[in-house]
């Protein structure tokens, strides 16, 4: 467990490493940065190295827990070395990893590229490593109902695959053929070389940073909004289900059919709105509802325009897809569009049973019932989704921070989406000018939206750490 957060020190010492070789400008702070990180990161793993334990289940919460720490911490290196403050830094780093999008950073546009690659390749090591954490370890840990997971892709997947080390290096290698085509297909565009490195890092991942303050608006080039919007909900589908169609050619999967019917109804019913209330021209229309519904679904959080102002309709509409998320197994954060199925099928039975008392009624997914551990996981990833929420709304206000900025706020790092709703954190603002410890609290809420709640919070009970000791 230690040893791996040493390596993961070791690697992206590495990458500062590499950045700091192709930027010159930046190029001190790099290298000193790879330097700590490398040294830390060297000397953990060699002083655990030799060291034989017996891994539990328990040990995995641990691993899963800290490496996203240990992630955003090194990854807050370069940037506090670079200008910003420390909470800043780490701010950034935490959106980054967790590949938020949320951020403290003005002037992107006249901003190092060393530092924005970087922001970036952040990204991109989340995402990458969140679909390891979903596909791993999540079902093991039985968090949230995600043992459900492996009846979708896991149980098939190992009976395809020789090893796991082979199903983690197909996932890898559709990754890395997503981001490459994806910047193909950027740089085609219109998108400079860097420009297309960039947003495919973090397109892919879902994690929307960009390399202009206006973010993917900066580009006002249809065919690119376009081909974001696909690459977005690319990286929103299960990796698994990549797998499995390109080994089987199958490509039945609930949760897939459920977020592109999704995306379908609401991206026609907001651009019919859109059309009939404001007169707008209907592909200019539908390309900006598509996209910008895309984004906060995914979780990717890009903007091409500031839907907020768009009207009360609008502000509540895009309030709300915060909370949905995409696919299980993909890059995506938020509540999943796999436990959204599962919760109205369990509210469609509880009224059935209300109604037939006698009948004997089960929730199934993917044509088989679903068992009572995962619906009560399911339920419990609710409530703690909508707490946590609550929580650090009441906490950002304490702060000073109206309403709408809280709940917003709250929502979207929890949800891991990036910008909230109103004049300071929406599409058009940033979380620069919120207080230090309202930052805090918000890196907080990206961490455990992350990690999906149950494996943060088990490890804050006195039960978990007599058991592990």
């Amino acid at each position: 467990m230690i040893f791996s957060n040493g390596i993961l020190l070791v690697g992206m010492a590495a990458l500062m490493a590499g950045i700091g070789a192709l930027f010159p400008t930046t190029r001190e702070v790099f290298l000193l940065s790879a330097f700590f990180a490398g040294l830390i990161g060297g000397l953990v793993s060699l002083a655990v190295s030799h060291r034989v334990s017996d891994f539990r289940r328990l040990h995995t919460f641990l691993l899963t827990g800290t490496i996203w720490i240990t992630g955003a911490t090194a990854g807050a290196l370069p940037l506090w070395l670079w200008q910003l403050s420390p909470s800043d830094a780490f701010f950034e780093a935490m959106s980054g990893i967790t590949t938020t999008g949320s951020t403290v950073m003005t002037g992107l546009d006249t901003t190092a590229p060393g530092i924005l690659l970087w922001r970036a390749v952040l990204q991109w090591l989340g995402g990458v490593g969140f679909i390891v954490t979903g596909i791993a370890f999540l079902p093991i840990l039985r968090v949230g109902g995600m043992q459900l997971f492996r009846t979708e892709s896991s149980e098939r997947g190992e009976k395809e695959m020789a090893s796991a080390a082979r199903f983690a290096g197909a996932t890898v290698w559709i990754y890395l053929s997503l981001t490459g085509l994806c910047a193909l297909v950027y740089a085609t565009g219109g998108m400079s070389p860097f420009e297309a490195v960039a947003h495919a890092l973090t397109t892919v991942s879902t994690g929307g940073y960009s390399t202009s303050d206006a973010s993917f608006g900066h580009f006002e080039s249809a065919f690119l909004q376009w081909s974001g919007t696909l690459f977005m909900i690319a990286g929103s589908l299960p990796f698994a289900w990549y797998i499995k169609g390109l080994n089987r050619r199958v490509f039945r999967s609930e949760q897939v059919r459920g977020i592109l019917i999704f995306f379908a109804l609401t991206i026609a019913l907001l651009t019919l709105w859109r059309v009939a209330t404001a007169q707008t021209p209907v592909m200019e229309t539908l390309r900006l509802v598509a996209f910008n519904v895309v984004s906060v679904v995914t979780t990717t959080g890009y903007a091409t325009t500031d839907y907020t102002t768009w009207g009360p309709v609008a502000v509540v509409v895009f309030f709300a897809l915060t909370a949905v998320g995409g696919c299980t197994g993909s890059t995506s954060g938020g509540a999943k569009i796999m436990r959204w199925i599962i919760l109205f099928r369990m509210i469609r039975i509880q009224i059935g049973t209300i109604q037939s008392p006698s009948a004997i009624m089960k929730a199934r997914y993917e044509g088989r019932p679903v068992e009572r551990d995962v619906t009560s996981g399911v339920s419990t990833f609710f409530f703690l989704y909508f707490m946590t929420v609550g929580l650090l709304a009441v906490g950002l206000g304490l702060y000073g921070l109206d309403f709408e900025t809280s709940v917003s706020g709250a929502l979207t790092a929890v949800a891991n989406v990036g910008p909230g709703v109103g004049n300071t954190i929406g599409p058009a603002g940033n979380f620069a000018t919120l207080p230090d410890g309202a930052k805090l609290l918000l890196c907080f809420g990206m961490y455990v939206g992350r990690l999906e709640m149950l494996t943060v919070y088990v490890l804050l009970t006195a039960a978990f750490w007599r058991e592990v000791a």
